[in-house]
């Protein structure tokens, strides 16, 4: 026996309305769902998959308008709608000139478990450890010291001391002369 949906709803309101005594009685000649062939809920599956792009997008949108807020407050010369369409990230570090932070977005917390706030004022070197490579720390520092934008791999460390493999792509950022830096990251 098949029934159209409005019969089901019917149907759960009479079982609910049902005693212990007289549910038990008709148990047996009720069709449930583990009997019968279901599908899956493919409309709420579209719909979240939606939902969770419009979420991001809108993330990535308020992220970038915080970045050329910055750009406007010092006047960088950069194509910042540019780098943010070329580089895929998680977490974006904006640093001064000697490194130390002045804005990270929600996804550097996500990545390594500090807060912003604890992050501010702070070098990126404070996400490294005793599984941080030397060499690859000092290729850093001899690429930073280019002042021209450059990819890297680094081993850091979260919060919770636990290891990460992160992809980092650092861009100077300039009006007259380099000012600040940023650095698209990602765990891969």
């Amino acid at each position: 026996m098949k029934y159209n949906l409005a019969e089901m709803e019917t149907l759960d309101i009479y079982l609910s309305s049902l005693s212990n005594k007289e549910y038990k009685k008709i148990k047996s000649k009720i069709i449930t769902c583990a009997t019968r062939s279901t599908m899956p809920l493919l409309s709420w599956d579209i719909f979240m998959d939606g939902y969770h792009g419009r979420v991001a997008q809108t993330k990535k949108r308020s992220e970038l308008e915080q970045v050329l807020s910055f750009a406007k407050q010092f006047d960088w010369k950069n194509d910042i709608d540019l780098a943010f369409s070329e580089n895929d990230y998680e977490a974006l570090i904006i640093t001064d000139k000697n490194q130390n932070i002045i804005w990270v977005n929600d996804g550097f917390t996500s990545m390594t478990g500090y807060s912003k706030a604890f992050a501010l004022n702070k070098r990126p070197s404070f996400l490294q450890g005793e599984e941080t490579s030397t060499l690859t720390k000092d290729r850093i520092k001899a690429k930073i010291a280019l002042d021209k934008p450059f990819k890297d791999v680094i081993i850091n460390h979260r919060k919770d001391n636990s290891t990460y493999k992160c992809e980092i792509k650092i861009f100077p950022l300039y009006s007259q002369e380099t000012t600040h830096y940023i650095a698209f990251e990602k765990q891969i």
